[in-house]
Protein backbone atom coordinates (compact mmCIF):
# COMPACT_ATOMS: atom_id res chain seq x y z
CA UNK A 1 0.00 0.00 0.00
CA UNK A 2 1.35 3.40 -0.97
CA UNK A 3 2.11 5.85 1.78
CA UNK A 4 0.98 8.81 -0.28
CA UNK A 5 -1.90 8.59 -2.69
CA UNK A 6 -1.39 10.29 -6.04
CA UNK A 7 -4.10 12.91 -6.39
CA UNK A 8 -5.41 14.40 -9.58
CA UNK A 9 -5.81 18.15 -9.87
CA UNK A 10 -9.05 19.88 -10.77
CA UNK A 11 -12.42 20.84 -9.38
CA UNK A 12 -15.84 19.30 -9.86
CA UNK A 13 -17.74 21.38 -12.42
CA UNK A 14 -14.69 21.60 -14.70
CA UNK A 15 -14.72 19.47 -17.83
CA UNK A 16 -11.78 17.58 -19.29
CA UNK A 17 -11.09 15.41 -22.31
CA UNK A 18 -9.23 12.23 -21.35
CA UNK A 19 -6.69 11.28 -24.01
CA UNK A 20 -6.23 7.77 -22.65
CA UNK A 21 -9.93 6.86 -22.58
CA UNK A 22 -11.10 9.16 -25.40
CA UNK A 23 -13.99 10.53 -23.38
CA UNK A 24 -15.19 13.63 -21.58
CA UNK A 25 -14.96 13.67 -17.80
CA UNK A 26 -16.23 16.06 -15.17
CA UNK A 27 -13.79 16.85 -12.42
CA UNK A 28 -10.40 15.30 -11.80
CA UNK A 29 -10.91 11.67 -12.82
CA UNK A 30 -7.67 10.95 -14.72
CA UNK A 31 -4.11 12.21 -14.16
CA UNK A 32 -3.22 15.57 -15.68
CA UNK A 33 -0.76 13.98 -18.13
CA UNK A 34 -3.68 12.14 -19.77
CA UNK A 35 -6.17 14.97 -20.15
CA UNK A 36 -6.84 18.25 -21.90
CA UNK A 37 -8.63 21.06 -20.14
CA UNK A 38 -10.23 22.35 -18.06
CA UNK A 39 -13.09 23.50 -20.25
CA UNK A 40 -16.05 25.59 -19.14
CA UNK A 41 -18.64 23.19 -20.56
CA UNK A 42 -19.08 19.59 -21.59
CA UNK A 43 -19.55 20.70 -25.21
CA UNK A 44 -16.17 22.46 -25.26
CA UNK A 45 -14.49 19.35 -23.84
CA UNK A 46 -16.21 17.16 -26.46
CA UNK A 47 -14.55 19.25 -29.17
CA UNK A 48 -11.08 19.27 -27.56
CA UNK A 49 -9.39 17.25 -30.30
CA UNK A 50 -10.94 19.36 -33.08
CA UNK A 51 -9.83 22.54 -31.29
CA UNK A 52 -6.31 21.14 -30.99
CA UNK A 53 -6.24 20.24 -34.71
CA UNK A 54 -7.39 23.75 -35.66
CA UNK A 55 -4.79 25.39 -33.42
CA UNK A 56 -2.04 23.15 -34.81
CA UNK A 57 -3.04 24.05 -38.37
CA UNK A 58 -3.00 27.76 -37.49
CA UNK A 59 0.48 27.36 -36.00
CA UNK A 60 1.78 25.42 -39.00
CA UNK A 61 0.59 28.20 -41.32
CA UNK A 62 1.70 31.14 -39.15
CA UNK A 63 4.41 33.08 -41.01
CA UNK A 64 5.95 34.19 -37.69
CA UNK A 65 6.83 30.56 -36.95
CA UNK A 66 7.99 29.71 -40.46
CA UNK A 67 10.46 32.43 -41.24
CA UNK A 68 12.75 31.25 -44.03
CA UNK A 69 15.66 33.30 -42.64
CA UNK A 70 15.57 31.35 -39.38
CA UNK A 71 15.75 28.07 -41.27
CA UNK A 72 18.52 29.39 -43.52
CA UNK A 73 16.64 28.80 -46.76
CA UNK A 74 17.66 32.10 -48.32
CA UNK A 75 21.35 31.69 -47.51
CA UNK A 76 21.58 34.65 -45.10
CA UNK A 77 21.32 32.74 -41.83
Amino acid sequence: MALFKKRTVGKPGEWFYCLEHGKVEEGPDCPGKDRMGPYASREEAEHAMQTARERNLEWENDPKWHDSRVRGEDGDA
